[in-house]
């Protein structure tokens, strides 16, 4: 498995709980929810990086 990298975010309190609700209806983490939010975004903007072979 590719090696994942951690960082810190600072999230306003109401941002927070409408993600964790999201991420709990999705039935994911919500550091899930926000890694495939933000992959999602990077695609509908065509900036997801090519797979390594």
């Amino acid at each position: 498995m590719a090696e994942r990298k951690t960082f810190l975010v600072r999230l306003d309190p109401s941002l927070h709980e409408a993600l964790q609700r999201w991420a709990d209806a999705d039935l994911r983490s919500l550091n899930a929810q926000i890694e495939f939010l933000l992959r999602q975004a990077l695609a509908d903007n065509g900036r997801l990086p090519k797979p390594k072979a």
